[in-house]
């Protein structure tokens, strides 16, 4: 598809969101895999000066009548491969009009999403919008109840794709092979909006599998990647990697989560390529800090912030602390890319935004050269007889294990301590026969005594999100049943975590 295509497919859903009496500031929900009819409804949508409400296509009947009723969905452009979900949630939530992408079934009552596309383009201008409207609802923090609708502006959605693409130089003629799902803010601000801010070419691949995703990179002349750490280990782990030809990526993005050592180590000498990493949150449309370049870059770090953004380094007091692995507290963050507030709650906004910084809810430090390093969620402390254990730290240490393919560091509830450290453990396939006491023995060895797991569970996989990140919330849940703690939080199905990106 080329540029001129698209801009004249997404003229002609505009015009036809127009004649469905939709008005500046309506919000359309969009719920479609990383095929091109995302773009052409995305941008669509935007002409049409309404908002966008991104939707996870692995959402259930009961997350998706709440994200519709919450947002005030009026329509709802759906894909064929998730039909029972997606309508029953439309009925629900009472949305009038839903166009569906691929085969309708009989007895379905939504339209054809080519019908959008059938009106004649006209000469009709743009909706007219300000900066500082509404462009796009994405929801997040599934993790503590209900998800909220973090409003991002088109100004700041602009800066998050102008500012972190001229970092890493984001050219015409690149290629950037698209995996993160375009409906998750990572792939829709970092991926979407920046690739088409400099006029490069996007390679689609509807849903990540390692050995789809090398063919697409061979075939497309791939220039740049971009992925969570699972994505990047999944990729070195692939079998028939050496009948790939990989040698036209230029830089590979890595954020989500923070990426381990030893991945990062052995992606970039195996692809020969440099990873720069960066973080954020949906509340800051992907990137708050990143590693400007090959040159400016600190192994391990997330970087710096990115122009137009402050961050620093608060304690419980809301005081900023010095600089030094030694001063661990949340990082806060103001600036041209923070959103504009949480859709339809104010107080939530409010305590987001406490003494006038975003708070991340992110656990980090800053170095004396103004690098930011992540330690960890600051919910998923974990808190043994009075020690404070980070699960990053000793979840680095297993990834460090050559039998190790993913790892997720809890705390269990313990009657003598409070916490105790457990992990979550998936072996690689054809790695040497690793048991969980000899995991255990593994960590005692390299972490101090309070830090190292007492209890590890092999696991097959882990519950991941649309885009790879390990969901921690489900695991959480098994470890306080064990306990017979009550259940006081609502497991969403497919939740999308607030924190890094």
């Amino acid at each position: 598809m080329t540029y001129a295509e698209l801009d004249d497919l997404s003229d002609r859903l505009a015009v036809a969101l127009a004649d469905l009496g939709i008005a500046r500031g309506e919000r359309v929900a969009l719920q479609l895999p990383n095929i091109a009819a995302f773009m052409v409804a995305y941008f669509g949508i935007l002409k049409a000066g309404a908002v966008v409400v991104p939707l996870n296509v692995m959402l259930k009947t009961h997350e998706m009548t709440f994200h519709l009723q919450h947002s005030s969905a009026r329509v709802l452009i759906t894909w064929s491969g998730v039909l029972e979900h997606a309508m029953a949630g439309a009925a629900a939530a009472g949305v009038p009009s839903v166009f569906v992408v691929g085969e309708i079934p009989d007895g379905i009552a939504a339209k054809p999403f080519n019908r959008l596309l059938s009106v004649s383009p006209t000469s009709r201008p743009l909706a007219t919008t300000t900066a500082d409207d509404t462009a796009v609802i994405v929801y997040t923090s599934g993790t503590t109840g209900r998800p909220k609708g973090a409003e991002l502006t088109h100004f700041q959605l602009y800066m998050n794709a102008d500012i972190p693409g001229r970092l890493f130089d984001v050219q015409a003629d690149d290629v950037v092979l698209t995996v993160l799902p375009m409906f998750h803010v990572f792939g829709l601000s970092s991926i979407l909006n920046c690739a088409l801010r400099f006029g490069a070419s996007l390679s689609l691949v509807p849903r990540f599998d390692a050995a789809a995703v090398l063919a697409a990179i061979q075939r497309d002349r791939a220039t740049i990647f971009e992925g969570v750490p699972t994505m990047f280990s999944a990729l070195l782990g692939c079998p028939d990697l050496g009948d790939y030809d990989v040698s036209s990526l230029r830089v590979a993005i890595s954020g989500g989560a923070a990426i381990p050592a030893r991945i990062l180590d052995a992606f970039e000498e195996r692809f020969g390529v440099v990873i720069l990493e960066g973080y954020g949150m949906s509340e800051s449309a992907s990137t708050t800090t990143f590693n400007k370049s090959a040159v400016d870059r600190r192994p391990y770090s997330v970087g710096k912030p990115i122009w137009g953004t402050e961050c620093e380094i608060w304690d419980e007091q809301r005081r900023p602390l010095p600089s030094g692995p030694s001063h661990v507290g949340e990082i806060v963050t103001r600036g041209f890319h923070t959103m504009k507030g949480y859709l339809n709650d104010p107080e939530a906004t409010a305590d987001a935004f406490a003494g006038g910084w975003m708070h991340t809810g992110d656990l980090g430090y800053r170095d004396q050269d103004g690098f930011f390093f992540i330690v960890d969620r600051k919910k998923e402390l974990i808190i043994r007889g009075g020690y404070n254990v980070y699960p990053r730290e000793v979840e680095e240490t297993l990834y460090s294990h050559p039998s190790v393919a993913a790892a997720a560091v809890l705390g269990a509830p313990d009657e003598r301590l409070g916490e105790e450290v457990v992990a979550f453990v998936v072996l690689r396939d054809g790695a040497a026969p690793t048991t969980e006491a000899q995991l255990i023995a593994y960590c005692r060895e390299r972490l101090a005594a309070y830090k190292y797991p007492r209890v590890v569970h092999l696991r097959s996989e882990l519950p991941q999100n649309a885009t790879g990140k390990i969901l921690k919330l489900g695991l959480k849940q098994e470890l306080l049943a064990e306990a017979g703690v009550p259940r006081t939080i609502e497991l969403l199905d497919e939740p999308l975590a607030k924190g890094t990106s």
